[in-house]
Parts: C-alpha cells; structure tokens; sequence
C-alpha cells in the first residue's frame, strides 16, 4: 500500500507504483485542476507541489505530477491546486496576484503558475540561494515558473505577479496556504512512522526508477505495469557530505539537493548560476544524478559536470569505477542489468581549485545542449612569482590583469558533451594541459588537440562544423571566465 496525504485528505492506495500522479489525481480522485499537456514535463501544466518531512519541518518543491511515479508520493504531501484554495471562494494572494496583472488568458496553463509561485512562497524564499543573498527574491519568484509555459500572456504579466508576490511577502502578515497546511508536519511524522522501510517498498527488478525524468518520457504507456525497484524516497541515497578528503553524493540526490546544499556550495561559488542552464525547477527538483548518468545521454549536463570532477561511482553491488569507465558506446554502459549506482564521489578540492560550465542550446533555459563542456583545474603561481588567485567565493570575480602573472596547471580535468556518441571525457586535452603555463599558446594548442578527440556528427541541434566551433568557443571561455584571459 502506498500511504500519502492528498491536499487534505489521507491516502491509501494499492494502484501500480509505476502509475504517475497525474493520472491518479485526475481519474482516481477527480481533480481536474491539474491539467494534462506535454506528458514529457515540459510544459508545467501538471505541475503540483510535494511536500517532505525533513528535520521536522516540511519542505515544498514544485514537480511535474506527469513523470512522477505514485511510489515517489509515498509518506509526502502532495498538492494540487484544488488543495490552495480557501473554503470560503475568496483567492490567496498568489492567485489574487495573477488576477491583479492580467496574468491569464485562456487559463489553461495557469494553475501550474500558480503552484510554481506557491511553492517558492514556501520555501524558494528562504532556500539557502535567497538566504545566501546571491540572487535577488524577485529573479528567484521568476526563476520558480521557468518550467511553466504560456503561449497566450508574453510572460510579462506573469512576472509582474511574482513580483507583486515578492512584496507582499516582503510585508509579511500574510497567508499564503489554508489554514490546515499548520498540521501537516504532525501528520506526515505520524504517516512516516507506520511506513514501511524504503528498501521493503523496492521490488526486485532489473528496472530501476528514481526520479522517473527520462525513462517516463520514453516508456510512458508501458512503465505503469511494470514491476520497477524505485529509489527516490531511499533516503540512504538521498545524502551529500564530506568524508575525509572526498565528497560523497547519494545516487538519489537531485540537481536542487546540490543548489541547496551548503557543502557543494562552498565548492562552487557560481552553483545558481551553473545550473540555472540545467532544464527546468520542476525537473531540478525531481530529476537525480545517477539517472542522468545511466540515461547516457551524450549531452547529460550533469554528466558532464561530473566528469570534469573526476568522479567515481559505486554500484549496489560493490564495483567501483570512474565515471568515465562507465561508458562504453552510445547508450552502452559497462555495468550488468541488475546493477545500479549507489554512490557518487570526488576528491575535495582545495583553494588551487577552479571550475567551470558551459553550455549551448537552442533556448537558454529549459533546454537541452547543442554541446556543453565543463572543466576543473588545480593551479600554483611560478615559484617566485606573486599571484592572488580570484576569491574561491566570490560569485563574479573581475577580470584578471594577467600581464604581470606567471602560473601554472597542476591538475586538469575536461569534459564536453554532444560531441561524441557519450559524454566525453577529454583525456588527451587534460594531459596535455597539466604542467602548463596558462596563456594563449596552451589555449590554442590544447583546442586542437580537442579537435582530434571528438567525433560529433550533424543533426537536428547542429552541424558536425557548428559543434566543433562551438566547443573550441566554450574550452576558450572556461579561462574567459576564471582567469580573464
């Protein structure tokens, strides 16, 4: 049985684990506020909040019901919109604000708005991005509705509401949920309590399902009936720390875990901004590391992060290996079918320690890549030569005045997507780099070997000659953006 609580209403139910929550809320439960669109999560019409208990608080994230497994409710709170609505037909104050701005036409995207910009009056507001002070509130309400699509406003009412939203939560005094959301906690701490451990709700089964972001894109008509292993709620999968000179990441964790948490960053001091390029907040919010890397996807963002990290992963069966090795053709994997990743780990970097990410696509946001690249560098000034490296935590260092400086690279780590038929790890290009002086020659020499290691092919995101331009850009701009070069 899988036991949630459904706006204000217990649920318990012994329906397929693998039916999404879309379909359940719509034609089990007759809430039609929820609307059908893309089924690809894309649009953001089916968007619902999801709320967990962590450290006795309840945490709200918006996710797109249309990719998520009824197993990925279980012991959480989901909301639909019918579930924001006061008893007595007045409007709270994120649909009084749509109304105010004229932010609906034909209405039928508007409900996913309207949980997008719930959802970060509960906790985008005070998520560690907006409490770091980094982003502004009103770009973090706009960033909240970047997986929701409207083709009749022009968006420029829309963002006029979530920046009304923004002021009356900067008044305060103001409810933004019905009254009974007070009681949730005690609730889900009560459900959770008679749950069932995560590994007893596992089936055994070569299929494996975490957040469900890709494979209910492909497999949407069949997953529904099929007996599946789903991990999303395995909160041993879910950590991200710090183990003696590594970061260990569980495969669960999702692109959110990572913008949310304090260890990652203090790694990477331009994290929002990094993966802001990485789809939508609704897909951050759902969508796990480990699932972006056996998608195999030669333009997995995360993939390539990853990477460039150096990392190693662990699989439930003990094996250990670099990321890299688990690749071995287009959508060939070096692992067995009932093997699955666990664990995700790289070495702690120190203050030599650079990063960067790029990424082209069509659309900036919501996107997938036409190429990306990322890369890592560990890097020492000349012995007798004086050089301040950019703050590690500054979030847009100036431009470096590099006449007067002579440095080098100690470590190097390249990787690119889109170029080959896997995630590439660019293993000549980071050889060669490592005893270099950091200067136009090493550019330019380095870009061509990156010439020799890629193999893109022409397709509907670019020409072969377009992707090989595009990648000798982004390596140039990695040094364009931590060294001003």
């Amino acid at each position: 049985m899988i036991k949630f609580i459904l706006n204000n209403n217990d649920i318990e139910t012994d329906l397929p684990a693998g039916m999404t929550v879309l379909d359940f809320v719509r034609y089990r439960q007759n809430l039609k506020g929820t609307k059908i669109g893309c089924r690809e999560g894309d649009c953001g019409a089916c968007t619902v909040l999801v709320g967990e208990l962590i450290d006795d608080r309840v945490r709200y994230r918006s996710m797109t019901s249309c990719l998520m497994p009824l197993a990925n409710a279980a012991g959480k709170h989901i909301v639909t919109v019918e579930g924001i609505n006061p008893n007595d037909g007045s409007l709270m104050p994120v649909q009084q604000a749509m109304v105010d701005e004229s932010g609906t036409q034909c209405g039928f995207c508007t409900v996913g708005f309207v949980m997008s910009l719930t959802g970060f009056c509960l906790d985008g507001v005070s998520s560690p991005t907006a409490t770091q002070g980094s982003v502004k509130p009103r770009d973090l309400a706009i960033s909240a509705v970047d997986g929701n699509i409207c083709r009749c406003t022009g968006y420029k009412s829309i963002e006029r509401a979530a920046e009304q939203v923004c002021e009356r939560l900067a008044v305060g005094g103001e409810q933004f949920v019905p009254g009974y959301f007070s009681n949730i906690t005690h609730r889900l701490g009560e459900l959770n309590e008679s749950a069932a451990p995560a590994e007893t709700r596992a089936v055994a089964s070569a299929l494996v399902i975490a957040g469900g972001t890709d494979v209910y894109v492909q497999r949407p008509d069949e997953l529904p009936e099929i007996n599946a292993s789903h991990l999303f709620c395995d909160d041993d999968l879910r950590t991200i720390s710090e183990n003696g000179e590594h970061i260990e990441l569980g495969a669960s964790a999702t692109v959110t875990d990572l913008l949310e948490s304090p260890v990652i960053h203090s790694i990477f001091p331009r994290l929002y901004e990094h993966l802001k390029l990485v789809s939508s907040t609704p897909i951050r919010n759902m969508a796990t590391l480990a699932g972006n890397f056996v998608n195999a996807s030669p333009i997995g963002d995360m993939t390539v992060w990853f990477l460039a990290l150096n990392a190693e992963i662990t699989l439930n069966t003990g094996r250990e290996m670099l990321l890299r090795q688990l690749y071995l053709d287009y959508k060939k994997l070096s692992k067995e079918p009932d093997e699955y990743i666990t664990t995700i780990r790289f070495k702690k970097p120190h203050s030599d320690f650079r990063f960067n990410f790029e990424k082209v696509s069509k659309r900036t946001y919501l996107d997938i890549a036409s190429v990306n690249s990322a890369i890592s560098l560990k890097v020492e000034p000349v012995p007798g030569k004086s050089w301040t490296p950019p703050a590690l935590n500054d979030n847009y260092p100036a431009p470096v005045d590099t006449s007067h400086l002579d440095y080098f690279i100690t470590d190097a780590h390249v990787a690119a997507g889109g170029v080959a038929p896997v995630p590439l790890y660019l293993k000549e290009t980071s050889s060669f780099l490592i005893g270099r002086h950091i200067d136009e020659d090493t550019i330019k020499k380095a870009n061509d070997i990156i010439q020799e290691e890629i193999s893109p092919i022409s397709d509907v995101r670019g020409s072969e000659e377009y992707k090989r331009l595009l990648l000798r850009q982004l390596f140039r701009a990695h040094f364009l953006e931590i060294f001003g070069l």
